[in-house]
């Protein structure tokens, strides 16, 4: 199915949320993200934690995956992935990242962006180890990123690693491990009718206080 440029303009849906009020924001934008994701979850959202994950190469050259939070506080954001994949090379050369949380549902969207910094060995074992076995072996059986000539290759990578570990714990990849986006902006957007969304930005000061600007949608 081709939509011309006509039908793709009509594709539009209208917002109905009750909007946002600065009155209603908490001072704290760790907190803040916490109410909406407990509102997420509650409204049965499917992978309510996977969030658009970009990154830039040291040119500036952007590049963006779905990737899935896995914990948050006020030190930042969590992910788990291959440090050797493409997001993990260009964390390493320009150590700063934004992400995405998109919840259609409750007409909302959260932007955060940052530097980032590896998790320590202990949080990404202690996430490692909590995973299924499979996801455990499959993240030695792969090499994040890389080319390979067929399914078959990965299939027998994966078996390999089996025989490898059969006997007793599965280790922990030294390629492997969490990522840590410490915000310095996180924005709030709610839809509303006629796309006069509401949008708020919390900035961090220095001192660690932050500011809260409401933005033109």
């Amino acid at each position: 199915m081709e939509l011309t440029p006509t039908e793709l303009t009509g594709l539009r849906s209208e917002y109905a949320a009750h909007g946002l009020r600065r009155a209603e924001l908490h001072s704290d934008p760790i907190k803040q993200f916490s109410a909406w994701f407990a509102a997420a979850l509650a409204a049965d959202i499917r992978d309510a934690n996977a969030m658009t994950l970009a990154t830039a190469t040291p040119d500036g050259r952007p590049s963006a995956r779905i990737v899935l939070l896995k914990g948050f506080d006020e030190r930042g954001f969590v992910f788990f992935t291959n440090y050797l994949s493409e997001k993990g090379r260009q964390l390493e050369a320009n150590p700063y990242a934004a992400l995405v949380f998109y919840w259609v549902q409750i007409e909302r969207q959260v932007r955060i962006s940052g530097a980032v910094e590896q998790t320590s060995r202990e949080d990404s074992g202690a996430y490692f180890h909590s995973r299924p076995a499979g996801s455990q072996l499959s993240a030695w059986a792969s090499k994040q990123s890389q080319v390979v000539d067929a399914r078959q290759v990965l299939d027998s990578r994966l078996e390999q690693m089996k025989e490898r570990f059969y006997k007793g714990e599965i280790l922990l990849p030294p390629h492997w491990g969490g990522y840590r986006v410490n915000p310095d902006t996180i924005e709030f957007w709610q839809g509303r009718p006629n796309r006069l969304h509401d949008r708020f930005r919390y900035s961090r000061q220095t001192g660690g206080a932050w500011k809260i600007d409401r933005l033109a949608p």
